[in-house]
């Protein structure tokens, strides 16, 4: 049996976005999406993606296991949001719930709601979330 997977988020600077107790509130919402998606791995980013899409590709590259990792990045100021999955997660996660977890994130957000969004998202991933094939 692996260990469980080990989430990562690129902190932004400190109370830019997040405060401590939402940035706990993240955490436990990524370990149940976790817990709903066995094998998956779930990051969040946060934070600037200068060059959209590729920005979000070389931070998942950076993952712990990019290859298993589902990735939320979000850039709050350029308002963008990318899901980059890895090879293996693309077997958990296809297309279009990527596309229906994308779609309930942008709800919440163009309210101003970034954690809820993020939160919103992460619900919709591990509904969605099968075992592969």
């Amino acid at each position: 049996m692996r260990p469980p997977a080990k989430t990562w988020a690129v902190p932004v600077p400190a109370g830019e976005v997040f405060s401590p107790t939402q940035r706990a509130d993240l955490a436990r919402a990524v370990a149940l999406t976790e817990q709903q998606a066995p094998g998956l791995r779930v990051a969040v980013f946060v934070g600037d993606l200068p060059h959209g899409r590729v920005s979000a590709q070389a931070e998942h590259a950076a993952a712990v296991d990019p290859v298993n990792t589902v990735l939320i990045a979000v850039d709050p100021a350029a308002r963008s949001l990318e899901i980059v999955t890895g090879e293996v997660a693309r077997r958990h996660l296809d297309d279009r719930s990527c596309a229906l977890a994308a779609l309930g994130m942008t709800s919440a957000m163009s309210l101003g709601d970034v954690l809820g969004g993020i939160k919103a998202g992460l619900r919709v991933i591990g509904e969605h979330a099968r075992m592969p094939c």
